[in-house]
């Protein structure tokens, strides 16, 4: 089966269009939403109304940690986060908020795990910046692949069995196959807000029967959803930072 993962929308609507109609054109068979649907973007109701559909069509979705900040006031955030989430706040209905408040923080799926952050404290929304906080998610679990955004940037780590880690940041369009033997982390990207200096949106495809996966970078309207946050007076470096991909 091959599988499409999104992580971080960040209610973009136009990067997230142009992500699900790049999946749809590489026959992609099931999707899988890794959190973070909601922040930054000027489009939460849309995306969220997209999520929901796409569930029902037998998606996974797991929650993160902007969709967890419109449920709870613990989440702390930056100072632009935290205005786009309570932007965010008044624009979704009740039953959008019950979406997000009923993900899960992980799912396993046969030989794979998904979580919007990292393993071993889901909840704790941890970053996976290097090796080493890599084998702390793998070690936490045991899966032989672990599916992960939170980060913004795409990355590869693996760990042998003993313990030897190696990691790179993945070509586009490059198919890298998961050999058998070792753990692995993909860390997708962002589909709405990508932060390694490339400002097209971000995800990822696994073929579950080669164990190929690839990284995938989809070019979308970077202007009109800039405009969209401006237009909506969300804080204007949440719009300034799509053109740059940080």
């Amino acid at each position: 089966m091959l599988l499409a993962v999104f992580a971080d929308i960040h209610a973009n609507r136009p990067a997230f269009e142009a992500c699900l109609a790049a999946a749809r054109a590489r026959g992609v068979e099931r999707m899988i939403l890794l959190g973070d649907y909601v922040g930054y973007g000027a489009d939460p109701e849309w995306t969220i109304e997209t999520v929901m559909s796409l569930v029902e069509s037998g998606a996974v979705a797991i929650r993160g940690n902007h969709d967890n900040a419109v449920l709870t006031a613990s989440e702390t955030m930056n100072a632009e986060a935290q205005a786009a989430i309570e932007w965010t706040r008044g624009k979704l209905s009740l039953a959008q908020r019950r979406f997000l408040g009923d993900l899960t923080m992980a799912y396993e799926d046969d030989d794979r795990l998904y979580v919007h952050s990292e393993a071993s404290t889901p909840s704790r929304w941890r970053y996976v910046q290097s090796t080493a906080d890599a084998a702390r998610s793998m070690i936490a679990t045991k899966a032989l692949v672990t599916f992960c955004g939170h980060i913004h940037q795409p990355a590869l780590y693996s760990m042998s069995v003993t313990a030897k880690m190696t990691s790179f940041v993945p070509s586009a369009d490059v198919p890298v196959q998961l050999l058998r033997g070792r753990q692995w982390l993909a860390v997708a990207g962002s589909v709405g807000q990508p932060r390694d200096g490339n400002p097209a949106a971000a995800f990822v495809t696994f073929d579950t029967a080669s164990r190929e996966i690839t990284y995938c970078r989809v070019p979308y309207d970077v202007d009109a959803a800039a405009q969209r946050i401006r237009d909506n007076g969300l804080p204007a470096w949440l719009a300034d930072r799509l053109a740059i991909g940080r």
